[in-house]
């Protein structure tokens, strides 16, 4: 092989090596750090998981400074009624829309108030953030949250 096949080859595999791991993360799958509106500062750790083509999502840490690790879900009204909030279920069924890089069609359940809402995720700056959209009719807000694997 020519130095200079040698060197374009090896530059098409660095290319790769570098690019295709983005592309991976370009997907609300793995575990984010959801932030507080108003001060910024962290709230929980949400682990997003796939099954059967279906997006689903845990709180996998409550980070608040004064957030009781024993806390339970007392205002949800569904079957996590009573549940910890630690391993609480607050994502279910989004599905990614075809052609596009959105995840919709799910549901999100806010734990401190017990009202689920439409959910919409979009993945940001290649992956490294989630547009988490939660809505209920015409009203509704977007959080962005960051990867944290």
């Amino acid at each position: 092989m020519k130095p200079s096949n040698w060197f374009k080859g090896a530059a098409m595999a660095t290319l790769l090596a570098v690019a295709l791991p983005g592309f991976a993360q370009a997907t609300p799958v793995g575990l984010w750090r959801s932030l507080d509106d108003k001060t910024g500062a962290a709230k929980a750790e949400i682990r997003i998981a796939e099954s059967g083509g279906a997006l689903n999502g845990r709180i996998e840490k409550l980070l608040r400074k004064e957030a009781d690790p024993q806390a339970k879900c007392d205002e949800c009204s569904d079957e996590r009624k009573g549940q910890a909030m630690v391993g609480l279920e607050i994502i279910r069924g989004a599905r990614k829309a075809e052609g596009q890089n959105v995840w919709e069609d799910g549901k999100i359940l806010d734990p401190e108030n017990g009202r689920e809402y439409k959910l919409r995720l979009t993945p940001i700056e290649g992956g490294s953030k989630l547009d988490v959209r939660a809505s209920f009719g015409p009203f509704g807000r977007t959080q962005t949250w960051v990867r944290v694997q």
